[in-house]
């Protein structure tokens, strides 16, 4: 069981970001209307899983960190919402956990980046959301998000600023055979997180407005 709030919760996000706000989103068009998908986002803000939900049409899980479910009442919250407890790290549990949600054709959400950047600019990726990408080949989504910084979760619901959520095309990782799996997962990270990037302002892309010679 779970997600019983979702439809309200989104339903309340999208009546205060647009009517208290200014959410500009684009690119729902490429948002595939079924199937398992994988949906990838910059994290700069505690705004951004909203965020994500009012803008896309299709229902949504969401990997939260373990921290969120300490208390009874915080745990019936997020799992109203449909978020799932996993660890901040991405590891086997959250990939086995994700898998599971895609094995079901939902449409799962997942920061790469593990945490929070509060300088708001892209930081390193995680490995573990590479290894998700090639073990399930669930389609990808991108996502850049802009302007969440800029108010304070206690002011969700009063944004009064502009923020944007914009959607890239999904993509596939590629079929990867052999023993070269760390070489392999690093690629795809690489390739998620550019797709991310491209989506952002020069300003918010952080390590990955560098060329990946740069990085190394």
């Amino acid at each position: 069981m779970g997600g019983e709030l979702y439809y309200p919760g989104r339903a309340l996000a999208r009546l205060c970001f647009n009517l208290l706000g200014r959410m500009e989103v684009t690119g729902r068009e490429w948002v595939p209307p079924y199937g398992p998908l994988l949906v990838v986002a910059n994290h700069i803000s505690y705004n951004d899983p909203p965020s994500v939900a009012a803008a896309l049409p299709r229902r949504l899980s969401f990997l939260g960190k373990q921290e969120l479910f300490v208390t009874t009442p915080k745990r019936l919250l997020f799992r109203s919402l449909q978020v799932h407890p996993v660890e901040r790290s991405m590891g086997v549990g959250a990939v086995r956990t994700a898998l599971n949600l895609l094995a079901q054709d939902q449409a799962v959400v997942i920061f790469p980046e593990g945490h929070i950047s509060p300088e708001g600019a892209m930081r390193k990726g995680l490995a573990g959301a590479a290894y998700l990408a090639i073990k399930s080949q669930a389609p990808i989504l991108p996502i850049g998000i802009t302007g969440t910084e800029k108010f304070s979760p206690k002011r969700m619901p009063l944004p009064l600023c502009r923020f944007q959520v914009n959607i890239g095309p999904p993509f596939t990782p590629p079929v990867l055979e052999g023993g070269q799996a760390r070489d392999a997962a690093n690629s795809v990270l690489e390739m998620i997180m550019l797709r991310i990037a491209a989506l952002l302002p020069q300003e918010y892309r952080g390590v990955y407005a560098l060329t990946p010679r740069d990085r190394s």
